[in-house]
C-alpha cells in the first residue's frame, strides 16, 4: 500500500509566485475569512481562496445540498445530497490545504452569533441568498463596526457585479438604502443597487422565471465562478494592502455574454435621481409579474421512469397550431399507449384529420430518437381507430450499445420560425442531406428562384386571406394566439407570428369581437400578408413540396402510410436543425386549396369560398398538379440570431397522461 501523499504549503502554492511574492505568500496563510453561505458563490468562492493560501476561514450555512443546486453550487453531486454544505465544502477545502483552519457554524449566521463568526476575521465575503436581506445588512453593519473590509459578489446573469465597502467609506446601508422599506422594496433595491446598467436584461429570455415575490431567480455556475474570480482578486488586494481597490460609491459589473465591463460610480447609492428612476421601474415591474404570478407555485416535474423521460424528451414534436393532439397511457415499465385525436378544436377537418395524424408520426419519430438517449428501442404497431380517434401500441425494448441519435439533442430546440432568414441559397451538401432523410415514402421538390418563391409567396398570401376571412376561423384565432406569453405551452405567443408591434396592436383589439374583425377586414389583409408571407418566404434560401409516392388501398393504410410520412418530415426538420436551418411550415396553401379544389363545404361565408377556388387553381398552376399527393410544405433557410426568442412550447407532461398512473407535480412545500 502506497503512502499517503505529505503535503507541503511552499509546494502546494508555488506557482502563485511572481503574481506573489514569497513574504506575500506567507502572508496570506496567515489571514482568516470568513464567508456566509456556502452554496452558489459562496462554495467556490471558499474553493478559490483556499488556492490562493489563504490559511484560515469562518463558513456558515444552515442549508443541505439538494438536486436543485447542481446547475450552479460547485459542492453538489449525486454523492453529497442531504448532506450539510459547510462539511462538504470544509472536506473539498481541506483536501485542497489540509492544514487549513476552518471553523464551520453549520448553524448559520444568526444575529446571536455574529460577533463570534467575525472574531478575528480579516475580511468578510458575503455569499447569502439573494433574498436574504436582514442578516446580510446585520452582518455589513457589523463589518464597519469592527472596521472589517467586506465584499458582495453577485452572481448575475452570466456575468458578475462586484460592491467593496471598506472601514471608513461609504457604507451598505449608505448604498441600498434599505432603512423601513417592506422586504420586496428591499429585494427590488438589492437588485438595482447591484446591477445599476442592467446588463443582463437583454438576454433574460424567460422573464417569468425571476420572481422576487416567490423569492426565486434563474442563476448559471458561470456567474458563480466569475463572481469568485473577482472577489478572490479583491480579497488578495485587501488582505495585502496593494494595488488599491474602488469602494462604494463605484461598482463594478462585467458581463460575460455582452462582453462588457462597467465601472459605476453612485456618490448617493440608491437615492440618485437615476436610481430613483430605475426604483420606479423595478416596482411597475414587481407589480405586473406579481399579478401574473399563479396563487401556487409547483415545483418542476421529475419523470420517475424511463418511459416517463423518453416522454418528456418527445412531447417537443410539433403539431399545428400547437395542438399537441396526443395523450399516452403508460401501461407497463416498457409499453405505452398513444391515443391521437384526429382534431380536438380545429374547425378544419383536412382531410380526415390527416396533419395531426402526420403530427403523430412526427411524435412517433421523436420518441424513437428519445427512447435511443435510454439505451431503448421502440417498436410501434397502429391498432386503429374510433371516433375522431387513433390508438397507437408502443413497447421499449433494452439494447445494450444503442448509441445516441444524433437528432436527440434537437428535439427542443427544433421550433417554426416565421421571421425572414438571411438571402443565401442551400448548399448542395444541405439539399442532399435533408432529401437523404426523407426515405423512398416521399419526393421533395426544390423551388429556389426568386420567381419561384415570389409565386408561392403569393400563393401563403391567398391562403392567408382566406383564413382571416372566414368567420369559422375566427375562434380559432381568439383560442391560438397568446398576447400574454413569450413562452406559450398551450398556443402561439402573438411575439411569435412575424407582425410588427403596431399590426399586432390592431390585430389583438380586432380580435376582441367578430363585429371588429369585420370592420378590419373591410381593409383587406394585404399588410398582414407582407408580413407574414411575401417578406418571409422572399427573405428565405427557398420554398419546397414534399409528395407522397405511395398509395393506400384502405383508410387504416392511409393512416400506416402518414404515420411513416410524419416520422420521415420530422427527421427532415431536426436535420435541418442540425444543419443550423429554420423552417416554417405552409399547410394553410395546402389545407385551403383542398378545399378548394374539391368544393369541401368548409365555411358559411361564399366569397371565402371562391377565394379558396381561385387559390386552387393557382395552387395546380404552379405545381401542375392538384393537391392530392401532397402531405407537406413550406420554406427553409438559415435564420437570423435573434436577441429574445419567442416560441411555442408543450405542456407538461403530466398533463398528457391518462390513466390511474398518471403523475402529479408536487405543490411547492409550505413555508
Amino acid at each position: 500500500m502506497s503512502e499517503s501523499p505529505h503535503f507541503s504549503y511552499e509546494l502546494a502554492f508555488d506557482r502563485n509566485l511572481g503574481w506573489l511574492t514569497e513574504w506575500e505568500q506567507l502572508a496570506l496563510r496567515g489571514k482568516c475569512v470568513a464567508i456566509a453561505g456556502m452554496g452558489g458563490v459562496g462554495g467556490v468562492h471558499l474553493l478559490t481562496q483556499a488556492r490562493l493560501g489563504i490559511g484560515a476561514f469562518h463558513i456558515a450555512d444552515f442549508d443541505r445540498f439538494e438536486l436543485a443546486n447542481f446547475n450552479r453550487q460547485v459542492g453538489a453531486t449525486m454523492q453529497t445530497i442531504g448532506r450539510a454544505k459547510v462539511d462538504v465544502l470544509g472536506e473539498m477545502a481541506r483536501g485542497i490545504n489540509p492544514e487549513l483552519r476552518i471553523e464551520r457554524f453549520a448553524a448559520g449566521v444568526n444575529p446571536q452569533n455574529i460577533d463570534e463568526f467575525l472574531q478575528g476575521v480579516h475580511l468578510f465575503v458575503d455569499g447569502f441568498d439573494f433574498f436574504e436581506i436582514d442578516i446580510r445588512r446585520r452582518v455589513f453593519a457589523r463589518c464597519a463596526e469592527l472596521g472589517i473590509p467586506a465584499i458582495t459578489a453577485a452572481p448575475i446573469g452570466m456575468g458578475a457585479a462586484l460592491l467593496i465597502f471598506t472601514p471608513g467609506g461609504m457604507s451598505f446601508e449608505e448604498y441600498f438604502r434599505f432603512e423601513g422599506r417592506p422586504e420586496h422594496e428591499q429585494h427590488i433595491r438589492f437588485l438595482v443597487g447591484l446591477t445599476p446598467r442592467g446588463l443582463h436584461r437583454a438576454y433574460l429570455v424567460d422573464p417569468s422565471r425571476l420572481d422576487l415575490a416567490a423569492r426565486r431567480g434563474p442563476s448559471t455556475a458561470a456567474a458563480c465562478e466569475l463572481c469568485a474570480g473577482v472577489a478572490a482578486v479583491a480579497a488578495l488586494k485587501l488582505l495585502l494592502g496593494r494595488g488599491g481597490v474602488k469602494p462604494a460609491p463605484y461598482h463594478h459589473h462585467f458581463d460575460a455574454y455582452r462582453d462588457k465591463l462597467v465601472l459605476s460610480r453612485l456618490p448617493f447609492g440608491n437615492a440618485g435621481p437615476m436610481q430613483q428612476l430605475k426604483l420606479a421601474l423595478g416596482r411597475r415591474a414587481y407589480a405586473r409579474a406579481t399579478e401574473r404570478a399563479p396563487a401556487t407555485e409547483e415545483q418542476p416535474y421529475s419523470p420517475s421512469s424511463t418511459v416517463e423521460q423518453i416522454l418528456n424528451a418527445a412531447r417537443w414534436a410539433p403539431s399545428g397550431d400547437n395542438e399537441q393532439p396526443w395523450r399516452f397511457q403508460i401501461l407497463g415499465e416498457d409499453a405505452v399507449a398513444v391515443h391521437l385525436t384526429y382534431s380536438t378544436t380545429n374547425v378544419y377537418e383536412y382531410r380526415a384529420g390527416e396533419p395531426n395524424v402526420l403530427a403523430g408520426g412526427m411524435l412517433l419519430e421523436s420518441i424513437r430518437i428519445a427512447a435511443s438517449a435510454f439505451g431503448r428501442v421502440m417498436e410501434w404497431h397502429y391498432e386503429g381507430g374510433e371516433t375522431e380517434r387513433h390508438r397507437i401500441a408502443l413497447r421499449f425494448l433494452p439494447a445494450s450499445g444503442t448509441a445516441v441519435d444524433p437528432l436527440y439533442s434537437y428535439l427542443g430546440l427544433r421550433s417554426v420560425d416565421r421571421r425572414p432568414y438571411r438571402l443565401r441559397s442551400l448548399t448542395q451538401r444541405e439539399r442532399s442531406t435533408l432529401e437523404g432523410v426523407l426515405g423512398d415514402g416521399l419526393r421533395i421538390e426544390w423551388h429556389i428562384p426568386l420567381a419561384s418563391r415570389w409565386q408561392f409567396a403569393r400563393l401563403s398570401a391567398r391562403a392567408t386571406d382566406v383564413r382571416l376571412r372566414a368567420p369559422e376561423a375566427f375562434p380559432v384565432h381568439q383560442r391560438i394566439i397568446d398576447w400574454n406569453r413569450r413562452f406559450s405551452p398551450t398556443g402561439i405567443p402573438a411575439g411569435a407570428l412575424g407582425l410588427n408591434r403596431p399590426t399586432l396592436s390592431i390585430m389583438r383589439w380586432a380580435l376582441q369581437n367578430e363585429e371588429r374583425n369585420r370592420l378590419l377586414l373591410r381593409g383587406g389583409t394585404l399588410s398582414t400578408a407582407a408580413q407574414m408571407d411575401y417578406a418571409p418566404i422572399l427573405a428565405s434560401a427557398g420554398f419546397f413540396a414534399i409528395r407522397t409516392t405511395r398509395s393506400a388501398a384502405t383508410p387504416d393504410e392511409r393512416v400506416h402510410m402518414l404515420l411513416e410520412a410524419g416520422r420521415s418530415l420530422q427527421r427532415f426538420w431536426l436535420t435541418a436543425s442540425k444543419l443550423g436551418l429554420a423552417m416554417q411550415p405552409g399547410l394553410a396553401i395546402l389545407i385551403f386549396a383542398h378545399y378548394g379544389e374539391h368544393a369541401i363545404p368548409f365555411t358559411s361565408d361564399a366569397d371565402v369560398a371562391r377565394r379558396a377556388s381561385r387559390l386552387a387553381a393557382e395552387f395546380r398552376r404552379a405545381f401542375g398538379a392538384g393537391t392530392d399527393d401532397f402531405v407537406f410544405m413550406g420554406r427553409i433557410g438559415e435564420p437570423r440570431p435573434q436577441r429574445l426568442p419567442c416560441r411555442s412550447t408543450r405542456r407538461p407532461l403530466p398533463d398528457l397522461i391518462q390513466g390511474e398512473d398518471k403523475p402529479t407535480r408536487p405543490a411547492a412545500p409550505s413555508a
